[in-house]
């Protein structure tokens, strides 16, 4: 069984920097995320995605902002439970959370910090028929390593940021053909990514197919085709070796529904002066969490990550003075 005095359910840019802000405090942290990599939304569906408000930074790619996450928490150490779902939550004799994943690992703390984002996601599936038959065969709902793609025919669909950012990122140096089926002729993403992408199609480096969508998929044990229906030119067919439909993910709660918090449209209701849920011990904080005036912003979630910590501590140690220090005054090394 693993101990430590915060555990995290959820690897997000929240959950890490919580890590920090706890690490001054010199309270250990433990993250569990259902994911398979730290970062969250951040690493899992669109690490090339240029964020804008992260103070000093004017502009930095989401992946990025992982690494840098990661790095500022590595001092502190935290450990990790990855590629698991945290499932079951109970108390034992001595006040201390027991919290189950899927799999059977056991982690106990007397703090619970919930950062888990919009909970569990679970793509949006497009309605093709046989579209089961070739998932992991040519059809993915996440681009997990571009590298996958590298001298590849790929197919996109999705007219919003996602599909975008992956278009031209793959069109630039990766894939050796990419289309981009779009069922309308405006697009939902950032004007300056709809602008590379109408660029690329103009110099002949995307097929972009609007006004349409992929109705059929076709293959033998792998995919190799699939069926595009146009208003057009109606029904074509187009050899590929991968089809990418980014239509978004549907968040889901998941078992922490299960765990007698207030809930109120798949969000945990807070107390603003720490983040503190209705189960005393329990902390929700970032996208998951809700309250009267709630901005879904990494920013916020970072200010939510600090006060929850300082509030973690005085429940800890209850007999304990905490003194706010500067890091500018003592470092991080000094705490």
């Amino acid at each position: 069984m693993i101990q430590t005095d915060i555990l995290i359910i959820g690897a997000g840019p929240c959950g890490l920097f919580t890590v920090f802000e706890a690490g001054l405090l010199k309270l250990r942290c433990h993250l569990i995320d259902a994911l398979p990599q730290p970062g969250g939304q951040c690493t899992e569906i669109y690490p090339k995605k240029p964020i804008y408000d992260i103070p000093a930074y004017p502009s930095i790619l989401a992946g990025d902002l992982v690494d840098r996450l990661m790095e500022q928490a590595e001092p502190f150490k935290p450990g990790f439970t990855l590629g698991e779902r945290a499932e079951q939550i109970e108390k034992d004799a001595d006040d201390q959370f027991i919290v189950t994943t899927n799999r059977g690992s056991k982690h106990r703390a007397p703090i619970i910090a919930i950062a888990g984002g919009l909970g569990c996601f679970e793509p949006r599936k497009p309605p093709v028929p046989k579209l089961v038959d070739f998932e992991d065969k040519g059809v993915e709902y996440i681009i997990k390593d571009p590298e996958f793609y590298r001298d590849k025919k790929v197919v996109i669909s999705g007219g919003g940021d996602s599909a975008l950012d992956w278009t031209i990122f793959l069109a630039e140096d990766v894939a050796s053909e990419v289309t981009l089926v779009h069922r309308r002729k405006e697009f939902r993403g950032h004007l300056d990514s709809v602008q590379k992408v109408m660029d690329l199609a103009s110099a002949g480096r995307v097929n972009l197919i609007t006004d349409a969508e992929v109705i059929g998929v076709e293959g033998n044990g792998k995919l190799s085709s699939v069926e595009i229906k146009t208003k057009a030119e109606g029904n074509r067919s187009l050899a590929t070796d991968h089809w990418v439909p980014l239509f978004g993910l549907s968040p889901k709660l998941g078992p922490i529904a299960d765990w007698d918090l207030n809930i109120t449209k798949n969000a945990v209701e807070v107390d603003t002066f720490d983040y503190s849920t209705n189960v005393p011990g329990v902390y929700a904080i970032g996208d998951i969490n809700n309250y009267p005036g709630k901005l879904k912003l990494i920013l916020c979630g970072f200010h939510e990550a600090t006060l929850m910590v300082q509030s973690a501590f005085k429940r800890i140690y209850p007999d304990k003075n905490l003194v706010l220090k500067y890091t500018t005054v003592n470092g991080v090394n000094g705490f």
